[in-house]
């Protein structure tokens, strides 16, 4: 198996494994149960899928869930290209790895925000009314961020590029 020391141990199965997983979920059932079942996941519902969504809904979950998509390709393709194309580079895989996890962590602060400032009020403040998909954008969510804050502190890791002197500080 080829070397990956940008995502060691618990970076690699929850960057690896556990978020692509997480993100093929959404376009799956949307396939399997249509579009106006993760409509009505989005938000914790109050009774069964609508029967019909207009034209501009149907469209707009359908790219949601394309975008979940990009991320589930981004993650599996993406971070194994870099693993695979440079095995003996810890500090390059580091480098791309890194701007890849420092997207995803802008992503996440902006995806939590909206998704917590968009919830009814009457739940914001109760969890134990969330259902998976309120908890996968909010509380999933929130624990990958702080992975990929770990992960660029070098939490359970050695690092490569980040947090390492620049190639001009050596030079003076």
């Amino acid at each position: 198996m080829t070397r990956f020391d940008a995502l060691p141990g618990y970076y690699k199965f929850i960057f690896l494994y556990l978020e692509p997983l997480s993100e093929i979920g959404p376009f799956i059932m949307s396939v399997k149960s249509g579009p106006a079942w993760f409509y009505n996941e989005l938000v914790p519902p109050t009774g069964p899928p609508p029967v019909y969504l207009d034209p501009r809904t149907e469209i707009a979950i359908w790219q949601l869930t394309i975008c979940y998509i990009l991320l589930f390709l981004i993650a599996t393709l993406g971070f194994r290209a870099i693993r695979d194309t440079l095995p003996d580079n810890p500090a390059g895989q580091e480098r791309l790895v890194g701007i890849i996890l420092f997207s995803l962590a802008i992503a996440d602060i902006t995806h939590m925000f909206l998704t917590f400032r968009s919830l009814p009020p009457d739940i914001k403040y109760q969890p134990h009314l969330w259902n998976t998909t309120t908890h996968g954008n909010l509380t999933f969510v929130g624990t990958l961020h702080v992975s990929r804050l770990a992960w660029f502190s070098g939490v359970g890791r050695k690092r490569y590029y980040f947090g390492q002197p620049s190639a001009t500080a050596k030079l003076k």
